[in-house]
């Protein structure tokens, strides 16, 4: 028995030497949450005490960037809690139930701790604490039961890299305290804690290099702590793509499979600019009928064919010129009695695959459907799905053309919108030189730098217009397109009467509210807004620099687009324009931009 108790130590040494690695991680997740709830916990003694304001917004930050430590994980497996736990301090409209939700986490905290703190909000502010310490003990419960595998940890952190990018160090998670730059450190060394595991088994210049790369952004991130002045330019292409193909090499080092799930970011993902990163076919409502050759070149014939509209006047090509990267450059478009217009500007084509929803006010869910609704609507082509499908029977071409697309199917209405789907999906080439900026093979002048980087940071386009997409699709998962009240105004410079949204869902939240488009080829797809209204994008800037319509005068009680003016000086504003002309495809390029 003496001889047992002598080598029990022996024992769970080699017990905990030979535990599963993702075992091993999931311990310092679990470990982890429990300092966060402590962190928590101070600070709600801190409110309850009364103590300084200084503290305790010191105590905010230090359980907030506690939070970055368990964020790879909780956000992987539990989105839904880590949403409660770290989500926009904005109401959502449930659909499917039909309620508006108010928002809870730290970011309502924040809002109330920051920039001052107001005494007076002591009750409001415990309860806040209470309901983020209620989700914090159901992120713990969870996490008891939760099996990692090696893959989903590597697959994680590379996620997690993607999301110091977008999410990170853009703001949008410390809006008012702007402490996105220290955070990030946490986030960088929690990858650092997992990745360490994994060396023993590892070819020694890889982790090394890998290792290094951590600690020089660290470093560098620890170094230039202002977020106004930070240089995300830098910082993306000298620390965070290496760290995310370090990453990737090691796991194929270690021949760690790569998870094989369909989803908008491909798992296959080393970098979140690689060429081809995104699948389109994940963003489609009908994988069975993934896009073909033969398909898109159908469906650029049908785009180009007044067969589809309702007398043979129009195509899709009539409103949406492929020079314009596929807009009219009108602020609306006519009617198809040639004396109206319709009732919002003619949105982009161009890079638009890889959106979740479709429109100004968001109605339709997939492209096939967009399709639908542009042929049938009486003001746009007054078409019949069904009629169009008897027309392109009786031609040909079109029969034979069909037979090549579809081989196992008729001429059918499916048949239709799945190639004019198909067509557009194609138009997303994601070449322009910011894409090859940031995959090493351009460079851009120091106006360009410095204004991706006011877009990344000081002028806040980012948080609504997510790198590398630019429109409204939250990153790294892309399964939401969001959609936003920004309160622009009409021509007469009152709020425009459009209720966007609202019309859709009748929840006050989504009154005046509008998708977030992408900005790809933003400087050929003037004029700009759901109507029109703004002819340049220096009026755009101006507009945004205001702080939207609340800026100009508005009482919009549901803008989401913060108030408070940006400060932008006339060389930012034009930083930022001389960046976004760098988001034109290349096919563009010879074109004359304004």
């Amino acid at each position: 028995m003496k001889n047992f108790f002598f080598l029990l130590p022996l024992m769970l040494l080699f017990s905990c030497e030979n535990q599963p690695k993702s075992e091993k991680i999931n311990d310092l997740f679990q470990s982890d949450i429990q300092v966060l709830i402590q962190d928590v916990s101070r600070l709600e003694l801190l409110v309850k005490s009364d103590s300084i304001s200084a503290q305790i917004q010191k105590q905010f930050l230090e359980a907030h960037k506690s939070y970055k430590t368990v964020e790879m994980i909780s956000e992987y497996y539990f989105p839904v809690v880590s949403k409660a736990i770290n989500g926009p301090a904005l109401d959502e409209f449930e659909e499917d139930e039909g309620k508006t939700l108010p928002p809870e986490g730290f970011q309502v905290i924040e809002e109330l701790l920051f920039p001052r703190y107001d005494y007076r909000l002591k009750e409001e502010l415990l309860k806040e604490i209470g309901i983020l310490s209620a989700n914090l003990k159901r992120l713990d419960k969870v996490s008891q039961t939760n099996e990692l595998t090696d893959s989903h940890v590597f697959d994680a952190m590379r996620l997690e890299v993607f999301r110091i990018i977008t999410l990170g160090i853009t703001g949008f998670d410390s809006p008012i305290a702007q402490n996105s730059i220290p955070e990030a450190v946490s986030s960088l060394e929690c990858i650092e804690k997992y990745y360490q595991i994994y060396v023993d088994n590892l070819d020694e210049s890889t982790s090394t290099l890998v290792l290094k790369t951590i600690e020089e952004g660290k470093e560098y991130l620890k170094k230039n702590t202002k977020f106004n002045e930070f240089d995300r330019a830098v910082f993306i292409r000298n620390f965070l793509n290496p760290l995310s193909k370090g990453l990737y090499k090691t796991q194929m080092d270690l021949k760690i499979p790569l998870i094989k799930e369909t989803r908008g970011l491909k798992t296959t993902a080393q970098t979140l600019f690689d060429k081809n990163v995104f699948d389109a076919e994940a963003f489609s409502a009908f994988p069975d009928y993934e896009t073909t050759p033969e398909k898109i070149e159908l469906g650029k014939l049908l785009f180009n064919d007044p067969i589809l509209s309702g007398n043979n006047s129009r195509s899709c090509a009539s409103c949406h010129h492929a020079e314009k990267a596929f807009t009219d450059g009108l602020e609306k478009a006519v009617s198809l009695d040639g004396q109206s217009l319709v009732k919002r500007n003619t949105p982009t084509l161009s890079n638009i695959a890889f959106q979740r929803v479709f429109f100004s006010d968001s109605r339709v869910t997939y492209l096939e459907d967009q399709a639908v609704a542009v042929i049938t609507n009486e003001n746009e082509m007054h078409g019949s799905l069904k009629k169009s499908v008897l027309a392109l029977k009786k031609e040909a071409s079109y029969v034979t053309k069909f037979k090549k697309a579809f081989p196992k199917t008729a001429i059918d209405e499916f048949a239709i919108k799945n190639a004019l789907a198909s067509y557009i999906r194609s138009l997303s080439d994601y070449d322009s030189k910011f894409d090859e900026y940031m995959r090493g093979n351009e460079t851009f002048d120091l106006d360009e730098i410095a204004g991706f980087n006011l877009f990344a940071g000081k002028a806040k386009c980012a948080t609504c217009h997510f790198i590398p997409l630019t429109n409204g699709t939250v990153p790294p998962s892309f399964v939401k397109s969001e959609s936003e009240v920004l309160g622009v105004p009409d021509e007469t410079k009152k709020m425009d009467a459009d209720l966007g949204k609202f019309e859709l869902t009748k929840a006050e939240i989504n009154r005046n509210s509008f998708k977030t488009p992408t900005l790809r080829n933003v400087a050929l797809t003037a004029p700009y807004m759901h109507n029109g209204v703004f002819k340049t994008l220096e009026e755009v800037i101006d507009f945004y620099n205001e702080g939207g319509g609340n800026g100009l005068g508005f009482n919009l009680p549901n803008q989401t687009l913060p108030e408070d003016k940006l400060n932008l000086t006339d060389l930012e504003k034009q930083q930022l324009i001389v960046f976004m002309k760098t988001l034109t495809d290349k096919k563009f390029y010879k074109q004359k931009m304004p």
